[in-house]
């Protein structure tokens, strides 16, 4: 039985903003290591089983969390590291993934959908523009102290770093190139209900900062391609915000009579609970009998077959409800009664003719034929 690890990605905040296969990974985990710190509690608490086991990197050394690998190794567990935003960006997942393939363990990365593009969502902009800026330069925490040589390209910049540092990141956009009237856009727990989007100018950065009073790591997206459109002569930014129609969704979330749309969940719960109970049920046959758990088998793969000993007494198959039709409905019987000669099930084929649009022409008036005389 062979562990495995997946690196999947939380998304920025959101728990709906995870991919269908992130959280199919997270409801088949035996162990899930994150950080609260910058993943949501949410977003473990909705998709991860009850009984995982839950390891916060935070409080953990590099060490001891190729510990929980190794174990998965030993022990042929599930292991979910769970990534804020992309496991690809600012994530470490290179040292990670280098540990656990010296360990023998299945590997697999799982993307997510990265605070960088939700920010830029929010917002209703690209990034790259071709008139504007054709190219993003992605900035993480630790260059934070070479703006000023990223700035020199002058195109968009997407610099991730602490906003009581705010100051100082302004200076280098400044010192590297960019004017005081280049649109900014500071992003602060982006797809969240207590997030924080500003949008305004490398002038007016320090201002807006200290006016919403952030000091934690935020997400600053800096260059002309986020300039605010506007809309008769206004800019939309300094409309009134009007309040959006009541709909079934709002009114269900007012009420509380659902914490989330059936609609909008179903797809990913059955997921969720067709994962769950297949890892569970592999789990009780590989302790039953010791053969090998399989590893990420499909949910769209059928399940095999049990096979039947000859030598033991039929067993009569138990009432099965159906609709009409399906394999096992009372109307179709016995498999010697469904067979039917080929004769008679050409009679009951029925053939879909489309009728023609165009008007039949009016047959020509038939004369009487004279009666033979003679």
């Amino acid at each position: 039985m062979t562990g495995r690890v997946a690196f999947v990605g939380a998304g920025p905040g959101a728990a709906d903003l995870i991919t269908l296969r992130g959280a199919r990974r997270l409801a088949e985990a035996d162990v899930v290591v994150w950080a609260p710190s910058v993943v949501e509690v949410e977003c473990v608490r909705e998709h991860a089983r009850p009984g995982a086991e839950l390891v916060d990197f935070s409080r953990v050394t590099e060490s001891e969390v190729v510990e929980v690998y190794r174990r998965a190794a030993a022990s042929g567990q599930s292991v979910v590291r769970l990534h804020a935003g992309d496991p690809a960006t600012w994530g470490g997942l290179r040292e990670q993934h280098d540990a656990c393939l010296r360990l023998g363990l299945e590997i697999e990365v799982v993307p997510g959908v990265t605070q960088v593009s939700a920010a830029a969502a929010s917002v209703g902009r690209e990034l790259t523009t071709s008139e504007v800026a054709q190219s993003l330069v992605l900035a993480s925490p630790e260059s934070a102290e070479h703006v000023r040589e990223l700035s020199a390209h002058g195109t968009t910049l997407a610099l991730s770093a602490p906003a009581a540092r705010a100051d100082r990141v302004a200076e280098q956009l400044r010192a590297g190139g960019y004017a005081d009237t280049t649109p900014v856009v500071i992003a602060y727990k982006v797809s969240l209900p207590d997030a924080v989007l500003v949008r305004t100018t490398l002038g007016e950065l320090e201002s807006a900062v200290k006016e919403h009073k952030l000091y934690r790591s935020t997400l600053f997206l800096v260059g002309d391609a986020l300039k605010a459109p506007v809309r008769r002569g206004t800019p939309i930014g300094d409309e009134p915000v009007r309040q959006p129609r009541a709909s079934k969704w709002r009114s269900t979330r007012a009420t509380g009579a659902e914490s989330r749309s059936e609609a909008a969940w179903s797809a990913v719960h059955d997921l969720q609970e067709t994962a769950r109970s297949r890892w569970a049920r592999a789990r009780e046959e590989s302790g039953a009998d010791g053969a090998e758990l399989p590893i990420a088998r499909s949910l769209a793969e059928p399940a095999e077959p049990e096979p039947v000993d000859a030598a033991s007494p039929a067993v009569p198959a138990p009432a099965v409800d159906s609709l009409p039709g399906q394999a096992g409905s009372p109307e179709q019987g016995a498999p010697e009664a469904r067979k039917k000669p080929p004769v008679a099930a050409a009679r009951k084929r029925t053939v879909s003719v489309q009728a023609s649009t165009t008007p039949r022409k009016p047959a020509p008036a038939r004369g009487k034929k004279p009666k033979r005389t003679g």
